[in-house]
């Protein structure tokens, strides 16, 4: 009975979208292990799962799957949990003095739902502006993919964003829009292929009106080349 009911838990907290912190959960023993030593257990349990489903592994499409599952989640997908491969975002002088908000905008999201490990994949939306620094381009596209290489929820890794560019520029002027598509609600449970989800964070100036409005209207336009 208390196995049902944990089972009934775990499916409402996982449907109903809920995140249990704004920071990743981490044990503090997370990287005790190399990554060869995850890589080598995590095929063994994926080995296990695919024999439990009643899987042959000696067929020739199949027999490597468990590495390369394996190597995918500590190398790939999951990359972003490993605090040495965070972007080393440099900041210059804003010595041209551009005072307005800079947009970079549909930044690919490509992501995983911690709740049924599927992926969520979509476009991030962000802005600052500028407190005196600037910060690279592409490392506004590398901070994004670099949180969103973890298990996430979307909520999270918007906040972890906007954070992250806060540090970084050391302004509370930042802002980030995400839509972005859940297969865990698109392929799995209610099957809705056509519905997105869109969250928001805005810091410093972009929580005033006329701000946020300008930005959200930055990034509708339609930019073609």
């Amino acid at each position: 009975m208390k196995i049902e009911n944990d089972i009934e838990d775990f499916e409402a907290l996982g449907n109903d979208h809920i995140g249990t912190s704004a920071n990743t959960p981490m044990r503090e023993d997370a990287f005790k292990l190399s990554n060869d030593e995850k890589i080598d257990i995590i095929k063994d349990d994926v080995r296990h799962i695919m024999e439990t489903l009643g899987l042959d592994l000696t067929d020739d499409s199949l027999k490597g799957t468990p590495m390369r599952v394996a190597k995918m989640f500590v190398k790939e997908i999951f990359g972003g949990l490993n605090p040495d491969k965070k972007p080393n975002a440099s900041t210059f002088d804003n010595k041209y003095k551009y005072g307005e908000m800079l947009v970079e905008k549909n930044i690919t999201v490509y992501s995983t739902c911690e709740h049924h490990l599927l992926p969520i994949v979509g476009k991030a939306h962000v802005a600052y502006i500028s407190n005196g620094t600037v910060v690279g381009l592409s490392k506004m596209n590398r901070i994004v993919d670099y949180f969103a290489r973890r298990p996430q929820v979307q909520e999270r890794l918007t906040i972890q964003i906007v954070k992250e560019l806060q540090e970084v520029l050391n302004t509370e002027d930042v802002a980030c829009v995400i839509d972005a598509k859940h297969l865990c609600v698109n392929s799995r449970g209610i099957r809705d292929v056509d519905c997105s989800t869109v969250t928001s964070e805005f810091g410093g100036k972009f929580k005033e009106k006329e701000t946020r409005r300008e930005f959200l209207d930055y990034i509708k336009l339609d930019t073609q080349f």
